[in-house]
């Protein structure tokens, strides 16, 4: 190989940004390329996906609309636990 090809296949490797018309446009596919070979990208999108995939028995209730002691708390205002009613500023 002389060292104008050597030159060339290493500069493949990187990407190269073009301008049009003082728009810049990068090269998707080889941004794409890189950030897929990363070997432990298969991995932690595996993690995600276990950590995703949560049996509903696990889930916090506020993920699955169900009120919780401090949000009805909230809502009920002073009468939690002593009346049925929530609370409500005076009307005039």
């Amino acid at each position: 190989m002389t060292g104008l090809s050597v030159a060339q296949a290493e500069e493949a490797k990187g990407c190269v940004d073009v301008q049009v018309d003082g728009y810049k446009a990068p090269d998707y596919n080889c941004l794409s390329q890189q950030m897929g070979n990363n070997p432990d990208g298969a991995k932690a999108a595996q993690k995600n996906q276990e950590r995703m995939n949560v049996p509903i028995d696990k889930r916090p209730p506020s993920q699955m609309g169900l009120a919780t002691p401090a949000a009805t708390s909230t809502r009920m205002g002073n009468t939690f636990g002593t009346s049925v009613k929530p609370q409500r500023p005076a009307g005039n």
